[in-house]
């Protein structure tokens, strides 16, 4: 038997953790499911369904990855925090 005190270990896959992970992961399965959108219509403004839906996954793309740097910052002063260490 061994006398080591129990350390209270912090899960590290986390609710927080897995939004983020979604959110980082989702422009990659978008575009990489090319049969979801390999068509012409609807067209928007006389471009085509593969060319708009493409751009439009570039600005969701950048609204995703800013919403998973911001979950990511809260969680890590969140943990700095019940550490009792200063966070940046």
């Amino acid at each position: 038997m061994s006398d080591a005190p129990e350390v209270n270990r912090e899960p590290v896959v986390t609710p927080v953790r897995v939004v983020i992970g979604l959110c980082l992961v989702a422009p990659f399965v978008a575009m990489l499911w090319v049969g979801s959108y390999a068509k012409t219509d609807p067209e928007v403004a006389g471009i085509p369904f593969f060319y708009w839906y493409q751009m439009l996954w570039v600005l969701l793309s950048t609204v995703l990855t800013m919403v998973a740097y911001k979950l990511w910052q809260r969680d890590q002063r969140a943990r700095g925090s019940r550490k009792g260490g200063a966070s940046q």
